[in-house]
């Protein structure tokens, strides 16, 4: 394409990739957190990427993980820059570099354009979830249900028992090992422990948990015996209470297209923050 030059993309062009982030998030939403340093080099900053520069400023860019399995990739093209073709030129990349295997598309800024582009070549969307944002200037305020008490989550088999129980019914739950699920929390240096509860019945069992990371919620659950009693409401206001007395502005969390909760969140005042989504092909 006239004016443009296609050349790898490198550590030293991390503020760069921030830059293409930082507009495409402006235009589209997503996952904030794409615009951070170490999902951007996660997503975007592979041995195999290639940008698009016009002058000194990068309009596109494909990673491309040949190493994993199935092979990964990642593009991202300026909104000022769309309806040219680079998106289409960005694909054929990966596809190159997949050489016919599997290959997985991930987008933390869903478009309605990728996703008519991906079709079209084929690909299946098997993941699609809302990003949503919860100002916290005036959070709101759930009563407890009858005879339910919360404490912070300790690390440990009550919690991921509660875990367990919460989504063992969910279609397609893999139950991962307890070592690991915890290890995941304890080593996350945004673990918040102190804003992380499990709810208990009257009889002292575990009727929920709520686990955050930063300012964002990061799993909710709700044993099946217990569904339909506020329980996740609860936690989740308790949560949004927490951070706003920490000084947080907003909170964030993430829900599947599909999942029923995402009407309780809404009703709980968050607000459509754009989406991700992955494509796969065969």
């Amino acid at each position: 394409m006239d004016g443009l030059i296609w050349r790898g993309v490198g550590e030293a062009d991390l503020p760069a990739l921030t830059g293409l982030a930082e507009a495409a998030l402006a235009a589209d939403g997503g996952l904030p957190l794409l615009t951070t340093a170490p999902l951007l080099r996660a997503r975007l900053l592979q041995p195999r990427t290639l940008g698009a520069w016009h002058g000194r400023d990068l309009i596109a860019a494909v990673s491309v993980g040949a190493d994993r399995t199935p092979v990964t990739a990642t593009g991202l093209v300026h909104p000022a820059w769309r309806g040219r073709g680079i998106g289409s030129r960005l694909l054929d990349r990966a596809e190159e570099q997949a050489a016919g295997a599997d290959l997985l598309l991930t987008t933390e800024t869903w478009t309605a354009g990728a996703e008519a582009l991906f079709t079209a070549r084929g690909y299946t969307r098997t993941f699609l979830e809302w990003v949503l944002r919860h100002d916290l200037d005036a959070p709101p305020d759930v009563a407890a249900p009858d005879g339910v008490t919360v404490a912070p989550a300790t690390l440990g088999p009550e919690l991921f028992g509660t875990y367990r129980a919460s989504f063992a019914d969910r279609p397609g739950f893999v139950e991962p090992a307890a070592d690991e699920w915890l290890g995941e929390l304890r080593d996350d240096e945004d673990h918040r422990p102190e804003l992380s509860l499990i709810a208990r019945g009257p009889d002292g069992d575990a009727a929920g948990f709520v686990t955050v990371l930063g300012d964002w919620i990061d799993q909710v659950g709700v044993v099946p015996g217990w569904r339909g009693r506020r329980i996740g409401a609860y936690l989740v206001a308790r949560v949004l209470r927490g951070l706003a007395e920490a000084g947080a502005d907003a909170a964030w969390l993430c829900v599947n297209d599909d999942n029923p909760a995402a009407g309780l969140y809404r009703r709980l005042g968050f607000a459509d923050a754009g989406r991700r989504a992955r494509y796969l092909r065969r």
